[in-house]
């Protein structure tokens, strides 16, 4: 199942991967650490076709002009919800009836202006359907979503056990990168522009809404009560077998360090420095963080078994520079095996470096945890 879905992922990208060629070294072959990767922890396989037919009908099979971000992310509240509202069971085959009786009729009436799709409206008078008259008003109200969730009130906000998620899921051991330094692949992304630092850290701190920053390329989905320090995340990053028809792969990881300027200037200070050590003996890029920047604060993520980087490590800084505050990605991890490096170079390149900042503010999550940001502001 889940290299069939990543071949297709490939071929549908139209970015020159002979399917044939891949399927022929594939044979006889376990590459595990990709077969793990398809799905999601709440949906069984036996739901992938409709809930992936949702997103769709959200957001990618609607006419460019008209998507709304905030539109994908209801879509995926509302199965999010469903779960949650079912008791945390895996979402199968069996609830498509109840998704069809709540969404179908509208799809047909061209809700989000073309046949088969929904707009802002229609996703949330189907969530009325399926839940009942609490949830439109619920899902407008920032205070009763978290988690990827709408709750019916504040108190069942508060009372929810993210572990319950995390319980449903096969986490494997952590992999961090363990390559001598000279063969690991370092790699940065632009760094994209804040409002705050203050403000950002408060962002990125309130790991219940990470969801909530989630692009068209994936989304963060935060899997432990308390913060950031030993958090781990469910990363959902969605490809694209056709252009207008996502698939959900699957991978976790889990904060290794969160260090800021206020509470452990020394620990944020050695990472500084190791860090331009390491791009200092390469010459094929500078170090991101330029000369008399002031870093805020930086959060390290490590992948777990299963990750379709392999053995890796995202960091993420928050720093000021010639008056201006940033984010920015930084990534490193282990030569790839191969299966993993062929998808990477056809197809997980230009993705990763899209939802870290190299594209439309669309694909990229820091873009819209930006947007966040900046909604926050005082100045905002």
């Amino acid at each position: 199942m889940a290299i069939t879905h990543l071949l297709a992922a490939a071929a549908g990208a139209g970015l020159g991967v002979a399917v044939d060629r891949l399927t022929n070294r594939l044979h006889g072959t376990h590459p595990t650490a990709t077969a793990r990767l398809v799905g999601t922890t709440i949906a069984a396989p036996t739901a992938a076709p409709w809930i992936t037919d949702l997103l769709n009908a959200a957001y990618f099979a609607r006419d460019a002009s008209a998507r709304d971000l905030d539109d994908l992310r209801l879509a995926f509240a509302i199965v999010t919800t469903y779960w949650h509202e079912q008791g945390h069971r895996p979402i199968g085959g069996r609830d498509l009836v109840r998704f069809h009786r709540a969404f179908g009729t509208a799809r047909l009436r061209r809700a989000g202006g073309s046949q088969g799709t929904l707009d802002t409206n229609a996703l949330l008078r189907g969530g009325d359907e399926l839940f009942g008259a609490w949830f439109s008003e619920a899902a407008r109200d920032p205070a009763r979503r978290g988690w990827g969730i709408v709750f019916r009130s504040e108190d069942a906000k508060r009372e929810y056990v993210p572990e319950a998620r995390l319980e449903a899921t096969q986490l494997g051991p952590l992999t961090p990168p363990v390559a001598a330094s000279g063969d690991q692949v370092l790699s940065t992304y632009p760094p994209v522009e804040v409002a705050d630092a203050d403000v950002a850290l408060t962002v990125l701190a309130a790991v219940d809404q990470w969801p909530e920053y989630g692009s068209e390329l994936g989304r963060f989905t935060a899997l432990r009560s308390g913060g950031l320090r030993g958090q781990t995340f469910e990363i959902e990053v969605l490809g694209f077998p056709t252009p207008r028809t996502p698939v959900v792969l699957r991978a976790h990881v889990t904060v290794e360090r969160f260090a800021t300027a206020q509470d452990d200037e020394d620990a944020l200070d050695a990472w500084l420095t190791q860090l331009r050590l390491a791009f200092a003996a390469r010459t094929d890029q500078p170090c991101p963080i330029p000369d008399g920047a002031r870093v805020h604060a930086m959060l390290a993520l490590v992948s777990h078994e299963g990750h379709f980087m392999g053995r890796a490590r995202s960091q993420l800084v928050v720093y000021s520079h010639d008056g201006h505050t940033y984010i920015r990605a930084i990534g490193v991890w282990d030569p790839l095996p191969w299966h993993l490096a062929e998808m990477y170079e056809q197809v997980g390149q230009a993705a990763q470096h899209a939802f870290w900042g190299m594209g439309s503010p669309e694909q990229s999550m820091l873009h819209q945890l930006s947007a966040a940001v900046a909604t926050r502001h005082p100045a905002g």
